[in-house]
């Protein structure tokens, strides 16, 4: 399967909290869309690992997306060094995706920025002819995805580009809440955690309202690009 744009995130939730909305209206424009989620969350505060594999797959049926793996790497402590590089070239060479979208440059959980430059480089790497890899048995082809895109998280990053996501708002925080250990809930006895305050699903919200603002629709995600982002004119612009 061929996907037009695999999504990459450190932690299951960290791709519908910073593309969800992006992720479903191309879903719905007919684009085909995979998660790759490098870890389980098993260090996470609330919940569990086994709770988070059931809050991922109902995410996923809620995006719409057509696969959603696990690379199951250690929650806290992956590196981005040459055995973790390949597993993800695996992925990248077995689906093909025209773009990818992957975890902030810079952010307050450690994950984030190692997972950023992990898949980022991982993105590179699989386009070289002489890394060889197999999956099943059989070689795989060198593969580079067109573009990379980091998705903006805790930080308030300056973004590079900006979609609207008017319309689809809903459906991304359906998908974030569908992870109901993490976030709040006012009738929840877990421990309270940065993400599990009322206010920051609220932040969800009022960050595509202002980014929205901004570009002149209601709401919106903002991404940060590794290369210039090229148009044939200037009236493709919005």
């Amino acid at each position: 399967m061929k996907l037009d744009i695999l999504a990459i995130g450190a932690h299951p939730d960290d791709v519908e909290l910073g593309c969800g909305g992006t992720i479903a209206k191309e879903v719905t424009r007919g684009k085909k869309v995979g998660i790759l989620d490098l870890t389980r969350g098993e260090l996470g505060t609330r919940g569990s690992a086994e709770t988070r594999d059931v809050e991922a797959a109902n995410s996923a049926k809620i995006l719409g997306v057509l696969v959603r793996e696990n690379l199951r790497f250690a929650d806290g402590f992956f590196t981005n060094d040459k055995a973790h590089q390949l597993e993800i070239i695996k992925i990248i060479r077995k689906y093909q995706p025209e773009i990818v979208l992957c975890n902030a440059v810079d952010d307050r959980h450690i994950d984030h920025g190692k997972g950023s430059k992990l898949a980022s480089d991982a993105c590179f790497l699989s386009g070289l002819v002489k890394i060889e890899t197999n999956l099943d048995g059989k070689p795989q082809n060198a593969w580079r995805p067109k573009q990379v895109y980091h998705f903006i998280q805790w930080k308030n990053i300056e973004p590079d580009v900006v979609v609207d996501i008017t319309g689809y708002v809903g459906q991304k925080m359906e998908a974030v809440m569908a992870f109901k250990t993490q976030f709040y809930n006012e009738g929840s006895q877990e421990p309270q955690t940065p993400i599990s305050s009322k206010n920051f699903t609220d932040s969800i919200i009022y960050r595509a309202r202002d980014l929205g603002r901004l570009i002149g629709v209601e709401h919106a995600e903002g991404f940060t690009a590794e290369r210039y982002v090229a148009v044939e004119s200037l009236f493709d612009l919005k």
